[in-house]
């Protein structure tokens, strides 16, 4: 056999995926990859080490990542995991680089060729390779089921002899993967659903799946680049905030799954709207990771507001649907690493020219090599001002002024559920 692949077990508490799968396994071996799977790395998703075995990879334990020339990871690696890596090591992740360039300039040091799997662009030749799509796809299926349970009536309409149980009325804020999925699954429960999305050729796939569109007049629309949507004018803001009022009042359910990539997420639901809301009703907030779309809600918690509204912070939704998101994730990550391998040679033949590399490598030679995140490890450090000692007088007690704190950088975020992936930008 070639090179090495190492397949760690998720550190992060709560996280249940994996990045490889027997399926996948089996296709590494067959482009002449080596597969080490760390002991349990599976148990999250239901993957005995039995089953990797079956598919032809070794079960060995976290020292075995030194030895690895290419890592598969749900999440960015942790800094105790990357002192195990060799250099040179190609580490494919979902890294959650906004707001924490420090970790990025930690892989470049690291002399890792780290890979950021949610960077991949949205063109017909890496579908295949979307985790974005695969995760949030996931996560909006959860965000219905979660509020069905938090929500303590029926969801379809029922006809008994005893009366009629009227349908759940759904709301759901972002059409993008997430959001139409969540569509979809409130549809196949029988609630009644609208939506909105601030993009307007969301309408037409919003009314194909049983739903109702709804934008204001004011807001023509707001698309932005590779799909995602602009940041809305003060003006926009301000007539999609009173649209959203008014109906969020009749809403039994709200999934809220606004996420702009490298920016908070935007703020769609106030506490005012919330107060409007009906004893009972349900807010998902899916962009909760990112600052969230809903004023008060929490991440990891479950919120009762005092009119008697729930507010679900679930983190890592795709997460909670261990086993379906880790399989779709593997297959993301197999099929760009197959694009990276010499299949003659069976070794890894990285085309730093091609436009997936270009768009999803981070650090590479021992750097931070992405646009986005060049000037990490490029800016001098500051040395301290040298100090000029006060003349003291005699008899003098005066203190030195009291130094200004400096003032805090204000972290930029985005999602991947798998941190991201999903997390995914949404609308």
């Amino acid at each position: 056999m070639g090179q090495t692949v190492f397949v760690p077990k998720e550190t992060a508490s709560g996280e249940g995926r994996v990045a490889a799968s027997p399926e996948t396994v089996k296709r590494l071996g067959g482009l002449g990859l080596a597969v080490v799977v760390e002991r349990g790395a599976g148990e999250g998703s239901r993957i005995p080490d039995g089953d990797f075995e079956a598919a032809g990879a070794t079960i060995g334990g976290s020292a075995e990542a030194g030895k690895a020339d290419i890592v598969l990871k749900v999440r960015r690696p942790t800094e105790s995991e990357l002192k195990t890596y060799k250099k040179g090591a190609v580490v494919l992740a979902s890294m959650d680089p906004y707001g924490n360039e420090g970790a990025v300039a930690a892989m470049g040091k690291a002399g890792i060729s780290a890979f950021a799997m949610e960077f991949m662009p949205r063109i017909t030749r890496a579908q295949s390779m979307d985790v974005l799509s695969s995760q949030a796809n996931l996560a909006g299926y959860r965000a219905v089921i979660d509020a069905a349970a938090a929500y303590d009536r029926a969801l379809p309409m029922m006809m008994t002899a005893a009366g009629t149980v009227p349908a759940a009325k759904i709301f759901v804020m972002g059409a993008g993967v997430a959001g139409l999925q969540a569509i979809a699954t409130a549809r196949r429960l029988g609630a009644v659903v609208t939506a909105t999305d601030v993009r307007a050729a969301a309408g037409e796939q919003v009314a194909s799946l049983g739903a109702k569109f709804i934008m204001t007049d004011a807001l023509k629309d707001a698309s932005g680049e590779g799909g995602y949507a602009r940041e809305l004018t003060e003006a926009e803001k301000r007539a999609q905030a009173d649209l959203v009022a008014d109906h969020i009042a009749k809403q039994d359910i709200v999934i809220t799954t606004a996420l702009i990539p490298g920016r908070p997420a935007p703020r769609l639901v106030s506490a005012a709207m919330v107060a409007l809301m009906k004893p009972g009703s349900v807010i998902v907030d899916l962009a909760v990771e990112r600052g969230g779309n809903v004023e008060g809600a929490k991440a990891d918690e479950i919120v009762t507001t005092g009119n008697g509204v729930k507010i679900l912070g679930h983190t890592n939704m795709a997460g909670r649907v261990a086993a379906s998101a880790s399989a779709l994730y593997a297959k993301n990550l197999f099929a760009f690493l197959e694009t990276l391998v010499d299949k003659e040679k069976q070794e890894l033949a990285i085309d730093r020219e091609d436009e997936l590399v270009k768009a999803t490598l981070l650090t590479d030679g021992g750097k931070v090599v992405h646009p986005a995140f060049a000037d990490v490890a490029s800016k001098p450090e500051k040395k301290p001002a040298k100090k000029t000692p006060a003349k003291k007088t005699a008899g003098s007690t005066a203190k030195p002024a009291a130094k200004k704190p400096a003032a805090k950088r204000t972290a930029k975020t985005e999602t991947a559920t798998g941190q991201s992936p999903k997390a995914e930008g949404e609308g």
